[in-house]
């Protein structure tokens, strides 16, 4: 089963920043043994959130509007897709992203054809 894994930065990014120089090089490198774990496919960087520009449509007339369409809290910060047996697996591997670890969260969503 694939399922894709949403990174939400919570305060993950604050709380990064007030690490030592080890300790963050320690995160980069937790992050780099996730890209490496078999089942893996990483997803391609994310800029910040506040430089998003988020599209609806209404009554036929495309809006946009400056940054996240969530609270900055809400925000996805990152994302990978993991081949795994079963959730308690994707479990196991979303524990390990250290966002989970500093004030955000790592949301686990079957991938799924609907159509």
């Amino acid at each position: 089963m694939k399922y894709v894994m949403l990174i939400y930065q919570g305060d993950a990014l604050e709380r990064q920043a007030a690490l030592s120089e080890e300790e963050r090089r320690q995160v980069y490198a937790d992050y780099q043994g996730l890209n490496q774990t078999p089942g893996v496919t990483p997803g391609l960087p994310m800029g910040l959130p506040e430089n998003a520009t988020t599209v609806r449509v209404e009554g036929g007339r495309t809006l946009t509007t400056d940054g996240p369409f969530v609270g900055m809290k809400e925000a996805v910060g990152g994302w990978f897709v993991l081949e795994a047996d079963d959730v308690d697996a994707a479990i196991e591997v979303a524990a390990r992203v250290p966002a989970a670890r500093y004030g955000g969260a790592v949301e686990i969503r079957p991938s799924e054809v609907y159509w």
